[in-house]
């Protein structure tokens, strides 16, 4: 961990602190925890992986990523990846001042129509599932070859959540946007779109690898206080098999989680890393939950214990921007196409040279 990197994680778990992201209570209003988005801005975080000529606080997706773990492993109700990693970058791609506040980003579907007007576009129809919409200040669409900002009162937000209460909103549309806010991309569609799905997927990788830290203190702390026959759970050995199992799965999605992040920065061998990282976070999301309620018992089941908060979001998480299946058959896609040839080089990043043979002496 870099100094800025270290440095940024202790500012971010002290506003998480101190603003209530593992409070239910603090946290709840209307979903989302204002409070503590206003402190995050304060110290600079909210735009990061967006350059400062644009409004954003520089940095790269790794530093991006740091914040995002520590959020996960808070249960943090705020939409950094949506402002940080997907909008703030969507308008600055296009050499757009980021707006302050939070942002949602929506990528338009075939529900969602944009047609061009004399004085900008059309928008009508409607997103679905669009994560904090309630709680953005402005709506980030692409559409195409446009980049469309709105203010969130342009569309109807209908509220939904995924299983953990997170926001997850319809949003229907029926509004005229004028051209000063219909922005041309800089780079092609199709890899402003890949972009746009690989940081989502990244994202909830990396709050996956938060909320599995959580859980695993919490479980450790638990086993260290909770008695059977005279002495701490803990001690029994099933339940050390447990925690060990648990603690493999965090290193091993931190690891993948991080590789991938390096990876997308460098615009190299992204698609497998990111992949891969949601791959593994997706099964330590299950193995992770699933061994830290048979550790807790019913007891974490409970609606006021907090182990809930992390284990209701990797099953929230794992299932968002593609689970285990989805992103195992894209590993798959690349490994066919790599061949035998390329099987080595492709996951660990080596460039590949032909062995020769006798026929090509």
């Amino acid at each position: 961990m870099n100094d800025i990197i270290e440095a940024l994680d202790a500012s971010v778990r002290s506003v998480c602190g101190k603003y209530g992201a593992d409070d239910e209570a603090l946290r709840r209003t209307d979903g989302w925890n204002p409070s503590l988005w206003s402190a995050l801005e304060s110290i600079g975080v909210t735009t990061l992986s967006v350059p400062e000529e644009y409004g954003g606080s520089g940095g790269d997706v790794v530093t991006a990523v740091a914040v995002l773990e520590v959020l996960g492993e808070h249960a943090a109700a705020v939409p950094f990846a949506e402002t940080a990693l997907l909008a703030g970058r969507l308008l600055s791609g296009c050499g757009v001042q980021v707006p302050p506040g939070p942002l949602a980003a929506i990528v338009a579907g075939p529900e969602l129509q944009v047609q061009p007007t004399v004085s900008g576009v059309q928008m009508s129809g409607v997103a679905r599932r669009v994560p904090w919409a309630r709680a953005a200040e402005h709506l980030v669409v692409l559409a195409e070859d446009r980049v469309i900002l709105l203010r969130r009162a342009e569309g109807l937000v209908a509220q939904g959540t995924n299983i953990a209460g997170e926001p997850r909103d319809d949003v229907a549309f029926d509004c005229a946007v004028p051209a000063e806010r219909v922005y041309w991309l800089r780079g092609e569609p199709q890899r402003v779109v890949r972009e746009q799905r690989l940081r989502t997927t990244l994202a909830r990788a990396a709050l996956i690898a938060g909320a599995a830290r959580r859980a695993l203190e919490r479980t450790v702390a638990y086993a260290g206080e909770r008695e059977q026959f005279g002495r701490p759970i803990g001690k029994f050995q099933a339940v050390q098999q447990h925690l060990a199992a648990m603690a493999g799965e965090v290193l091993l999605t931190k690891i993948a989680v991080e590789a991938a992040a390096v990876a997308v920065d460098a615009d190299s061998g992204a698609e497998v890393a990111v992949a891969a990282a949601k791959t593994v976070a997706g099964q330590a999301a299950g193995l992770v939950a699933s061994l830290a309620h048979q550790v807790h018992g019913a007891l974490g089941y409970t609606e006021e214990h907090p182990l809930r908060h992390s284990t209701t979001r990797l099953w929230a998480w794992r299932d968002e921007a593609g689970n285990e299946a989805a992103c195992s058959a894209v590993l798959d896609q690349h490994v066919l196409a790599a061949g035998k040839g390329g099987l080595w080089p492709l996951i660990s990043g080596a460039a590949y040279v032909p062995v020769p043979t006798k026929e090509s002496r």
